[in-house]
């Protein structure tokens, strides 16, 4: 019934109950000149039938029977059929934010099984469950540093998703938080750690460092971290492809890790949605934002979850709330949470290696223009043809190319970032690779 209009007797009730007997009668105290004199412009209603036939157009237009190649942040990746099984039950796809938490047991244990699978994934001793996306995890994950060290200068590597440094750039410029970035190496591809050494000095908070890179670069997080804690700063380790995170060695250097977990069963659908994540050490864990939670016992010694720490504005005062953007992407992450669980840690780390085979496969037809160890996706440089003609060429051919690096990399003119994950069939690659070749 929830998607059900009210029915006209419904709404003589409701008027009736209101002492009105029309529905002007209820809009009557506003001024003439504010009220809509004419029906909304909008198209008639229309039939299930209709409405489904329509979803389905939609659908073709986000590639629907088309092989894909773009990365870049959000990624193709197969949803396992009971993430839908679970995630569509009511209990689950109507919550939005348990404010009455304790009630709601069966979310709270889905959160404190994510948060842990989160901890395992990234070495990390606590784990969040109310991040937005991983941009903006990434600009909590740097206010969190300068709370943490009380200073105030961030250092962000070059190669950090573009628009992850948009999004740092933005929350930061009203607090004078300078951002200096680190450069790569244009050989290897990977950060620059001799330009890093020479930028840190004692006011810097953090260091953010993307691994795998905007590039697929795979980073050398442990030099990083030895020259960031020299300097007394914290290292922000900052991750786009979770799926990485079931083959590389978790990044227990980092201080803060902060992720989106896109590729975690939800699809690239027009931008979204989207669920980022902050875990740290367990002695930075009073600042950091959003919600945890922890395991105790009720009254009667049975097994209950509660949230332990909650620094919203919701739940504490406005100025000793660590964020007032940090939301509630619970269902996002219970999708991430049946992802892991049916994966399991020999899945996830098969997975990972199908991914890495897929992408060296097509490596090794299409070169690539970086040195530096990668994961599931590279920079390449097609000859004589620009990367859009590349990708006009492939289209027709169904098959959507990589992502053309210049408007992000003046430098990389004439490069683009292409991504090969386990959806990927050789025959598709070996095509990307004909037309790269001609």
């Amino acid at each position: 019934m929830r998607y059900l209009p009210n029915s006209d007797q419904e709404r003589r009730q409701m008027l009736q109950a209101c002492g009105l007997s029309s529905l002007e009668d209820l809009f009557a105290h506003l001024p003439p000149e504010v009220r809509l004199a004419r029906p909304l412009a909008l198209p008639p209603g229309k039939s299930e039938y209709e409405i489904l036939d329509y979803f389905r157009s939609r659908g073709e237009e986000c590639a629907n029977g088309y092989a894909s190649f773009l990365g870049a942040g959000a990624y193709r990746h197969y949803r396992p059929v009971l993430v839908d099984v679970v995630a569509s039950r009511g209990e689950f796809l109507t919550a939005y934010t348990p404010y009455q938490s304790e009630i709601s047991q069966g979310i709270l244990t889905s959160i404190f099984e994510f948060q842990t699978m989160i901890c395992q994934l990234t070495g990390m001793e606590a784990a969040n469950a109310s991040m937005y996306c991983g941009s903006t995890a990434t600009a909590e994950a740097a206010l969190m540093a300068a709370r943490i060290t009380g200073r105030s200068r961030i250092l962000a590597a070059r190669s950090l998703h573009p628009e992850y440094r948009q999004v740092l750039a933005t929350m930061l410029r009203n607090l004078e938080m300078p951002i200096e970035e680190i450069a790569y190496d244009p050989a290897s591809g990977q950060t620059d750690l001799e330009d890093l050494d020479q930028k840190l000095d004692e006011r810097t908070a953090a260091v953010i460092l993307q691994s795998p890179s905007f590039f697929g670069i795979v980073e050398e997080l442990d030099r990083a971290a030895d020259l960031t804690h020299r300097k007394g700063a914290l290292l922000i380790h900052v991750f786009t492809e979770a799926v990485a995170l079931g083959l590389l060695e978790p990044a227990r250097e980092a201080d803060i890790v902060a992720g989106e977990l896109q590729s975690f069963a939800t699809p690239p659908s027009f931008g979204g949605p989207y669920a980022g994540v902050i875990a740290t050490k367990e002695k930075h864990v009073r600042q950091m934002p959003g919600r945890l939670v922890g395991e105790t016992k009720d009254v009667q010694g049975n097994r209950a979850y509660c949230l332990t720490l909650s620094t919203r504005e919701q739940h504490i005062r406005r100025e000793k709330a660590t964020s007032n953007i940090c939301t509630n992407q619970a269902l996002v992450a219970l999708m991430a949470t049946v992802f892991m669980t049916v994966y399991g840690k020999q899945g996830l780390r098969e997975l990972a290696r199908q991914n890495l085979s897929k992408a060296h496969y097509l490596a090794s037809r299409v070169p690539p223009r970086f040195s530096g160890p990668f994961f599931n996706e590279f920079v390449a440089a097609p000859r004589g043809r620009s990367p859009e003609q590349i990708n006009q060429e492939l289209l027709a051919r169904k098959i959507i190319g990589g992502l053309p690096l210049r408007p992000y990399y003046p430098e990389l003119d004439g490069s683009m970032l292409l991504c090969a994950t386990e959806m990927n069939r050789r025959a598709e690659m070996d095509t990307l690779a004909e037309v790269f070749g001609q």
